[in-house]
């Protein structure tokens, strides 16, 4: 039963503002790029961008999943945009980035999962922005997951994300599309194949879960070598997502950093307002 009431004082957020926020804002549209920040309606844009920073959302804004945690619209996406690397790169340029997150769709329908895109995107980067360090957030590459590997393995290095998103007793209702050990063996895979990789993953709180369930998440994380977890507030981006069950306090986010510290995490980062890209260029 959902009892989602009004936002507490601490989940509520001002509309980003201020010449640099209005700078990203028009460098990311001027290149007709789509970021995760205004696809997602994520919480964090107005400092994100406030801080000349945003995640690109590579692959169009058409997911071929449908799960009712996010508000990125479904259907039939377009064939990937080669010119898309360069408008990347272009942005990374212009804002002076130091540290780029990529995401972006499921595409299922694509053979590798969209992995050549990634590393297309990632090596033009490279050329044009000295140094830049990177980190991708990438779906679960169903039936493709040793392809997107070999793939993504050819644009080392980053730092590899694939999100967990909530406990499995939760997959039937949040993530229909997902699949809890698909994803925990994308993870496994990657640090198998990239020992020396930081692996990262995320879940959200508030959805009904229990505290024994997430512990139990931690571990599968752990047990598949995940160096890195994020662990923030679902707050609902849409009318059509799926309603809070609970609003989770800022001490009861902080015990949970406690608790993934103890349980091997070598980066946490535990808040209301954390998502697997805020403040993703942080050292532990």
């Amino acid at each position: 039963m959902s009892v989602e009431r009004r936002l507490p004082q601490w989940l509520k957020r001002r509309i980003g503002s201020g010449e640099t926020f209005g700078r990203t804002a028009q460098t990311v549209s001027e290149l007709g790029l789509e970021t995760i920040c205004t696809n997602a309606n994520c919480p964090n844009r107005g400092e994100c961008w406030g801080r000349g920073t945003a995640t690109v959302l590579i692959l169009g804004n058409v997911c071929t999943r449908n799960c009712r945690f996010c508000s990125v619209g479904t259907g039939r996406p377009l064939p990937p945009d080669a010119d898309e690397p360069r408008r990347v790169a272009e942005l990374a340029r212009q804002l002076g980035l130091k540290y780029l997150v990529i995401t972006s769709v499921d595409r299922d329908d694509l053979a590798d999962g969209g992995a050549e895109h990634f590393r297309d995107v990632i090596e033009r980067c490279r050329q044009e922005v000295e140094g830049l360090q990177f980190e991708l957030l990438v779906g679960d590459f169903r039936d493709c997951q040793d392809e997107a590997i070999a793939i993504l393995g050819k644009a080392l290095p980053f730092v590899f994300g694939h999100n967990i998103e909530t406990v499995p007793s939760q997959y039937p209702r949040v993530r229909q599309g997902g699949d809890y050990a698909r994803s925990l063996q994308l993870l496994g895979k990657a640090k198998a194949a990239w020992p020396h990789v930081q692996t990262k993953s995320s879940i959200m709180l508030g959805l009904g879960e229990r505290e024994e369930e997430v512990v139990q998440v931690l571990r599968d994380l752990r047990s598949v070598g995940c160096d890195r977890i994020a662990i923030g507030q679902y707050l609902r981006p849409s009318k059509d997502s799926v309603e809070v069950v609970e609003y989770v306090t800022p001490e009861r986010f902080a015990w949970w950093s406690d608790k993934a510290k103890a349980l091997g995490f070598g980066w946490v980062m535990s808040s209301p307002f954390t998502r697997s890209s805020f403040h993703a260029e942080r050292e532990a």
